[in-house]
């Protein structure tokens, strides 16, 4: 279904080369494309429901890597292909381990950490749309987007220590700043599940829509974020990600230097321009 409405592709992990040495990569577990400005992101394995493997974390940080690296690309939707958003690590594959279990769990760890610091540091806002479950990593990649579109229907499961482990992905960075430690800590050791209004009334997703408008309304929302400076959006997201770990008068340093910064580009200028012109600005990403 993603398939067809969003016009993706998928294939084997290669890297294939064209006139004039341009390279295109496609991919095993992902479905990637670029339309207009947005790259479309779905997690494709179904089957294994969605589940994060050593070749998922892979295709992931690659593709996640094309997006901060074309400038053609404004933003950035992530969703997953069949019943659900994201079941997790992929326990199937840790059984299949033996005692090379853990230098496997630094592998896939290794490519999905990556890949997740890519997607909070790139220019391109993300948005993240949440279907079904988001468990584990899964979960920890929602709450590593810019923006949470989730369905009605969703749901929201920590899970890392209900299998014996503990929590990757940036999880434990991003959930107790965005709920607070003694919720964190209540979610991380009970496993409790939350509905996608609970964990709007929480701050864990930016918005709840009926679960027949979720992907257009994430897509509606990409068209209009791909519309905007990238330059400041960028550092826009940045000095408000930053700003959790600085003393008022270094974020305070910080926000004037980019500021002045931006101000000297291209799209600042057009910007304020068309501000003045009562027009609406065209920008170039300079």
């Amino acid at each position: 279904m993603l398939c067809k409405e969003f016009g993706l592709y998928c294939g084997e992990q290669t890297w294939t080369k064209y006139k004039g040495g341009h390279v295109k990569m496609t991919y095993t577990t992902i479905l990637f494309d670029v339309k207009d400005g947005i790259a479309s992101i779905a997690l494709n394995r179904p089957e294994e429901l969605n589940s994060i493997n050593l070749e998922l974390a892979r295709d992931l940080m690659h593709a996640l890597l094309k997006c901060d690296e074309d400038t053609a690309i404004r933003a950035v939707v992530i969703r997953g292909n069949g019943r659900l958003f994201c079941a997790g690590g992929d326990l199937k594959a840790f059984t299949t381990q033996g005692k090379r279990l853990s230098y496997y769990i630094k592998e896939v760890t290794t490519y999905f950490h990556a890949a997740l610091s890519r997607l909070a540091r790139m220019d391109s806002p993300v948005v993240a749309a949440v279907h079904g479950f988001a468990v584990g990593a899964g979960m920890s990649l929602a709450l590593a987007s810019d923006i949470v579109i989730a369905a009605e229907s969703a749901r929201f499961n920590v899970a890392y220590t209900r299998v014996g482990l503990t929590p990757d992905g940036s999880l434990s960075y991003f959930l107790p700043r965005f709920i607070g430690l003694k919720r964190a800590i209540e979610l991380t050791l009970t496993n409790r599940i939350l509905s996608a209004q609970e964990a709007l009334d929480w701050g864990l997703v930016t918005r709840v829509v009926p679960d027949g408008e979720l992907f257009s309304n994430a897509k509606s929302t990409a068209i209009q974020l791909a519309a905007g400076a990238p330059k400041a959006l960028g550092a826009a997201k940045r000095l408000l990600r930053e700003g959790w770990n600085e003393t008022l008068e270094t974020q305070m340093e910080q926000e004037s230097r980019a500021i002045a910064n931006i101000a000297g580009t291209s799209d600042t200028q057009e910007a304020i321009r068309a501000f003045l012109e009562k027009r609406t600005p065209k920008f170039k990403g300079i």
